[in-house]
């Protein structure tokens, strides 16, 4: 007689296994999530120290289930109640504030190193952007309308006086004078803003919008200071910029890289997919596009108060200078690679 061979037939009974072992799964589902709920210090010492016994027991009830071809939704069940068992025995739990103060101390500074050629990019295209437009609006006034956003100036234009450009400069305006440059510093800072996050948001473009924005922005920059430059003001003018503006036009570059980032894996992506290359180059770059938002906020605050209290050139240039080589230093300085992920 010919003997047929069936399919691998189950060598433990499902029902019985389930009995034997329940209430030990149930056990360890509980104390695992009290510990989620409150922590360590909310579960007994006795529950603490049968943890491990207990995950060891889920391990080989989860193997046994794997090897018998138990039900689908068991085997679902034990590999849930096992991954949330390992964090809470492996894992290092740690508070908010820890991880906040982890993200500043290691995780954004790694994440903007881990940028620097984007970023380098992003700072060339901006001073190239720059350096265009003051010599297009040098050599043809006209232009500056073209480069600049209708009524956003405030009557900072090529046909505006010394004595009014200086005055928005120093202060000691009239009241309506004071609130158009109260105007002028909110729209930069407002634009500014809006420059860094689009340029990180359309990065999976290919990086081609990021460009175009990057760009534009110097264009805005450089028919500014040529519109001061013409007065003999620009001096003044770029001490008035600085006192934000290297941490608000950094914090532009970094949004910048952190889009380039992204738009080179999608256009780039190697032997990976596509969709792979796009979360790999995600993660860094999300993390340095989140720190700038701290950025910006400084500069916010370093605007509203300088605008308001500083108004020596050399003040405003040391207080400008003295923020980039913060950044620099904070960014930049060596640190050792303990294994943590930027």
């Amino acid at each position: 007689m010919t003997a047929f061979v069936q399919g691998p037939v189950p060598l433990v009974n499902a029902t019985r296994f389930r009995q034997a072992h329940e209430s030990d799964w149930e056990e360890l589902d509980r104390i695992v999530t009290a510990i989620e709920r409150s922590g360590v210090r909310g579960v007994p010492e006795q529950s603490l120290l049968v943890l491990p016994v207990l995950y060891r027991s889920a391990l080989s009830s989860l193997s046994v289930a794997r090897e018998t071809s138990l039900d689908k939704s068991l085997v679902a069940y034990l590999e849930q109640l096992c991954t949330r068992a390992y964090f809470q025995i492996y894992g290092v739990p740690t508070s908010a504030w820890r991880q906040l103060g982890h993200f500043f101390a290691r995780s954004w500074p790694k994440a903007v190193q881990s940028l620097w050629k984007e970023t380098l990019v992003a700072f060339v295209l901006t001073a190239a952007g720059a350096i265009v437009a003051y010599l297009l609006v040098r050599n043809n006034p006209s232009w500056y309308y073209v480069l600049m956003p209708d009524g956003s100036s405030q009557g900072r234009d090529p046909t505006a006086s010394v004595q009014f450009l200086k005055s928005t400069i120093y202060g000691g305006a009239s009241t309506d004078k004071q609130g158009a440059l109260a105007f002028f510093a909110t729209f930069l800072f407002t634009h500014n803003a809006q420059i860094a996050i689009f340029s990180f948001a359309l990065g999976f473009a290919f990086c081609l919008p990021t460009v175009g924005l990057i760009v534009y922005n110097g264009l805005m920059l450089g028919a500014m200071i040529e519109v001061f430059a013409a007065k003999g003001l620009a001096y003044g003018f770029v001490g008035w910029l600085m006192i934000h503006g290297t941490t608000e036009l950094y914090a532009i570059m970094i949004a910048g890289a952190a889009g380039f980032r992204i738009g080179l894996a999608l256009a780039f992506p190697g032997r990976q997919s596509r969709a792979d290359a796009a979360v790999a180059a995600g993660r860094s770059a999300a993390i340095a596009m989140g720190g700038t938002v701290v950025m910006l906020a400084v500069a916010g605050l370093l605007e509203g108060i300088g605008r308001q209290t500083v108004t020596s050139d050399g003040a405003r240039y040391t207080i400008g200078i003295a923020m980039l080589l913060g950044w620099f230093a904070y960014f930049y300085w060596p640190r050792r690679n303990n294994g943590a992920v930027a």
